[in-house]
């Protein structure tokens, strides 16, 4: 497994780790201290927990190397996985809204506070190294699970301010924490509806962003004997982009010089752009380079 794809799977191990403890202590505070905020937020970092956890399984299935049966590699199941980790958010979501509109009971202590400041700051740092690791991996399913723990915070702020306003204004915001939950559970809805629409566009091959693709053109043409590209497609699979282009060379070549410089273009492209997996390269004439027939007058 490669060096980025080690520091990847690390930092989802450290995110299974993070969100189990975040779930154990605001489930059981949420409890003792009656608050459906904090107890919903609980269980949503308990969803995370299986979350990250199928998004290390993701991360080291799909860096196993291509086999007879699968030339492309494993990287889709990768893919697959981010797409899990969406259904699975939305699913939760919807049992925390459920929850929380059928729980009734007194107003929360104060104490309910501390574990979901603890949640913040820790989701927080969370975010940043899931997103950066994501990134430089190009895992769509630890950037899917980066943007969770962004929700994250924004779920734990909303359960830290339902429980104040439930604590400190309980004649007339009694049913702030419970609304607090019920937000929660619709925020957590949102985002894997997110999920679930990038990780569906990755399967549908969508085309990588414009900047990328003309990166791709460029760098191809720096080899010499490439004298202009037809067309060329890019689609993901799972942590890289695998090519499909059209070269145009000399039509007075041989095969064999064409077939050459085909691998040159195919060895550059991998070498210069870590986000290429593989290259097919085609062979066509260039047409500017054919004499056009002399007319007769």
């Amino acid at each position: 497994m490669p060096s980025v794809e080690r520091t990847a799977a690390r930092v989802a191990l450290a995110g299974i780790a993070a969100s189990a403890v975040l779930a154990s202590l605001k489930t059981g505070v949420g409890l003792a201290a009656h608050s459906v905020a904090t107890v919903s937020d609980g269980l949503e970092s308990a969803a995370d927990v299986i979350s990250s956890g199928l998004v290390y399984l993701g991360l080291r299935i799909a860096a196993k190397p291509p086999d007879d049966d699968h030339p492309y590699g494993h990287g889709r199941f990768e893919t697959l996985i981010a797409l899990a980790v969406g259904v699975l958010l939305a699913a939760a979501g919807a049992a925390i809204c459920a929850h929380s509109l059928q729980t009734r009971q007194q107003a929360p202590a104060l104490f309910a506070v501390w574990p979901l400041a603890l949640s913040i700051v820790t989701k927080a740092v969370m975010a940043v190294v899931k997103m950066r690791a994501g990134r430089a991996a190009r895992s769509a399913a630890l950037t899917a699970d980066a943007w969770n723990d962004s929700v994250d915070i924004l779920s734990g702020s909303v359960a830290l301010i339902s429980v104040l306003l439930a604590v400190f204004f309980p004649d007339h915001l009694h049913d702030a924490d419970r609304y607090g939950g019920f937000l929660i559970g619709l925020i957590v809805i949102f985002m894997g509806f997110r999920v679930v629409r990038e990780t569906a566009l990755q399967l549908m091959d969508t085309m990588p962003e414009p900047v990328q693709m003309e990166i791709l053109r460029v760098e191809a043409l720096r080899v010499p004997g490439a004298l202009g590209i037809d067309k060329c497609f890019a689609r993901k699979t799972g942590l890289r982009y695998h090519v499909d282009l059209h070269l145009e060379v000399d039509p007075k070549l041989t095969v064999m010089e064409s077939h050459e410089i085909a691998r040159a273009v195919k060895r550059h492209l991998k070498n210069r752009l870590d986000w290429v997996a593989d290259v097919l390269v085609h062979v066509e004439p260039h047409l500017k380079s054919t004499p056009e027939p002399a007319t007769k007058s």
